[in-house]
């Protein structure tokens, strides 16, 4: 998939990470000055081309610290003995169905991140049974968002347990290849990702995808 993005937003997005990078290592009082303006400029830069005010994006940026790097993002595709794939509806998302996941917690593991997040959204314990996919959500051609993320995508085998929908999902469902829903929460799952995902299902020796 190719990436659709505009140049503006790559370009504040490099900006963001070259201020925030700065300052968590700069000792210099004038630099620490210099790496906060640029982080300001980022700021106006993106609200001249979404709308939103300059402070309230400023504030985002101001939150994050540390070195900057992609966010990670996990999504459990498991399976059950039809070889239907489960699914859950987002709430935050209009309804809109998605692979369990979210993003990565502290502490625990890319697989074990998936196995938490997959109870949690749908009821269901799975265990990972392999890791299929590392994608950049940008040029997999998700809708652009202001901060850069890696999507690490596991087949997960059904151990057990009953559809409980959460805070985060509103309805659980389990759907064959020729009837996935076309209504995807795109920002979370591309259609071209769940045909991947019966690809790797039904033939484990594939190797895993990557970008």
């Amino acid at each position: 998939m190719s990436n659709v993005e505009p140049d503006w937003l790559k370009w504040t997005r490099e900006l963001q990470a070259i201020a925030q990078s700065g300052l968590a290592y700069v000792k210099d009082p004038y630099d620490k000055e210099r790496y906060e303006m640029l982080r300001a400029l980022a700021s106006r830069v993106m609200s001249s081309h979404t709308g939103v005010p300059a402070e309230r994006i400023e504030q985002l940026f101001t939150g994050e610290e540390g070195y900057a790097t992609p966010k990670v993002d996990v999504r459990g595709a498991t399976f059950d003995a039809e070889g239907r794939i489960l699914m859950v509806r987002e709430v935050m998302d209009g309804g809109r169905w998605t692979l369990p996941g979210g993003w990565a917690d502290v502490n625990l593991t890319a697989a074990e991140n998936t196995v938490k997040e997959v109870f949690e959204e749908s009821g269901y314990e799975a265990e990972v049974t392999k890791l299929a996919a590392v994608w950049d959500r940008t040029r997999q051609g998700h809708p652009s968002k202001a901060f850069s993320c890696c999507k690490f995508f596991f087949v997960c085998r059904l151990l057990g347990g009953s559809p409980s929908a959460s805070l985060e999902t509103s309805e659980v469902g389990w759907f064959a290849e020729d009837a996935i829903p076309d209504d995807l929460s795109l920002g979370r799952v591309l259609p071209g990702q769940i045909a991947r995902m019966f690809a790797h299902w039904r033939n484990p020796d594939l190797p895993t995808d990557y970008d």
